[in-house]
């Protein structure tokens, strides 16, 4: 059944209710990286308290392994939470993934080393990060998916991109603390008991993060399929997702590759890479990527605000294009070991992150119906990110340890954004428009004479899907497009 579109089918959520919206999500996602920071930066230590028993290179490489754990879960964790955020709300479910993720993070504080009570510790650290690794898989596409629902179509780029200010501020503090108690303790005190208080710290800081989220509203997108949440079903199997969505799912399966390649190759690998591969020093090399993180903020946000207006496929493809090109400059820049050198070469790097940081997080949620929207986001994300991100740190150490070319990476990291080249001409541009399955929103109530103003655009509207997970394929690309300004 279809309607026309009404002016009171149009939501209108205030600048100050998204901006509240977006920080609730943005500290959850902080959250994480906060752990991220931690153990990529604990990375040596880590190796020498569970595995001692080994060389120090084998160290960092079961170091990355247990790193790696934590996306294993990661599937399975975005499966059911997934799932159960499209059938009782995306609030509930972030709340919860958040909570579980602190009291996991705090348990790797708690456990023994190696040298106490031998393999169990090895062991117990290996349950801890898989436990952190279910909850992820419901947090981060979770927290796009809030975030991308709450915004207002014409700002969704600014909005989501202040996720990832939260995913390099997380990670800031992290690092920094790691950093901090390294040049303030020192190694050995730093390897007896110093690299615990990182972790200790992150249960209250997840905790008041989950009470924060506790406060936030339900997206106008997920309320606006007028069912009460207590009477849904489970969301949309597995199956069904494949056989409605295999298409969206596919393109996103394919961005998230080179996305994450990139992210944690400068933000996990790149501090082990610079002290065990090219024998920088360990202090100094934290301290120049924690200044590359910091000027990175400011950009991550500019390019989620130029998306708004030129779109976010000519930035991602840019971006692309101009990786592929500069990768190996910036590694041979980083190899030189000179510090202002060394330093231009990760700004490079890290410039070309921010480009993908700033349009992503709005660019993969708009992929999917609003009806599947966080479980086929969720899984989309957690299996690549699984497969091809989280491993990204464990295959570097391994490929540089077996060819002993320091240039690997950079091979590496072309190769995805090939990749990543090609699929993202398969994506439709989402700037401006409404979310697919999904009516416009608009942040002032003189939007919406602009919406309806444009027919033949924001005309129909689908009420209600043929079965669960399936659209009329007539009705399948059907969207608004919300004026840009400088463009009415």
């Amino acid at each position: 059944m279809s309607q026309r579109l009404r002016g009171r089918d149009i939501a209108v959520v205030r600048p100050d209710v998204v901006r509240k919206a977006a920080f609730g999500a943005a500290v959850g996602n902080a959250m994480e990286w906060f752990d991220f920071g931690i153990y990529s930066y604990l990375a040596v230590t880590i190796g020498r308290v569970f595995f001692p028993q080994v060389d120090p290179g084998a160290q960092l490489v079961a170091s990355f392994a247990t790193f790696a754990v934590a996306f294993v879960g990661r599937p399975a964790g975005a499966v059911f939470f997934g799932r159960l955020g499209d059938a009782i709300g995306r609030k509930r479910v972030l709340v919860a993934t958040l909570a579980i993720m602190a009291i996991s993070t705090f348990s790797i504080g708690l456990i023994p080393g190696y040298r106490t009570i031998g393999f169990p510790a090895a062991f117990l650290l290996f349950l801890a990060r898989l436990t952190q690794g279910f909850s992820t898989g419901g947090e981060y596409a979770g927290a796009m998916t809030y975030v991308v629902e709450y915004s207002p179509d014409r700002r969704r780029g600014r909005m989501a991109s202040l996720l990832e200010v939260g995913t390099l501020t997380g990670f800031i503090l992290g690092a920094g603390l790691v950093t901090a108690l390294t040049a303030w303790l020192g190694p050995e005190k730093m390897l007896q008991w110093g690299w615990r208080l990182p972790f200790f710290i992150a249960a209250p800081i997840g905790l008041f993060s989950a009470w924060i989220r506790s406060r936030l509203e339900e997206t106008p997108a997920f309320e606006s399929l007028g069912r009460d949440p207590g009477d849904r079903k489970p969301g949309v199997s597995f199956g069904e997702l494949l056989r409605g969505h295999w298409r969206p799912m596919a393109i996103g399966l394919g961005l998230v590759f080179f996305y994450n390649v990139i992210d944690y190759m400068v933000l996990s690998y790149m501090p082990s890479y610079l002290s065990s591969v090219l024998g920088y020093g360990e202090t100094k090399g934290l301290l120049l990527i924690l200044v590359v993180m910091l000027i990175m903020i400011p950009v991550v946000f500019l390019v989620g605000a130029a998306s708004d207006r030129w779109g976010r496929n000519p930035i991602i493809r840019g971006a692309l294009v101009s990786l592929i090109v500069w990768t190996i400059p910036a590694f041979l820049l980083v190899q030189d070991g000179q510090d202002t050198i060394v330093f231009a070469g990760l700004v490079m790097l890290g410039a070309h992150l921010a480009a993908f940081e700033g349009t992503m997080t709005s660019t993969l949620p708009s992929l999917f119906f609003t009806e599947v929207r966080y479980g086929a986001l969720a899984i989309t994300y957690n299996f690549s990110t699984s497969v091809f991100g989280g491993t990204t740190p464990l295959a570097l150490s391994l490929l540089v340890r077996q060819f002993h070319d320091r240039l690997i990476p950079a091979y590496f990291l072309i190769g995805a954004a090939t990749i990543g080249l090609a699929v993202s001409l398969f994506v439709k541009e989402t700037a401006s428009r409404s979310l697919r399955g999904s009516t416009p929103v608009v942040a002032d109530s003189a939007e919406i004479g602009d919406v309806l103003a444009r027919p033949g655009e924001a005309v129909w509207w689908e009420e209600e899907p043929e079965a669960p997970g399936q659209w009329k394929r007539g009705n399948r690309e059907m969207e608004w497009k919300i004026p840009r300004k400088g463009r009415e």
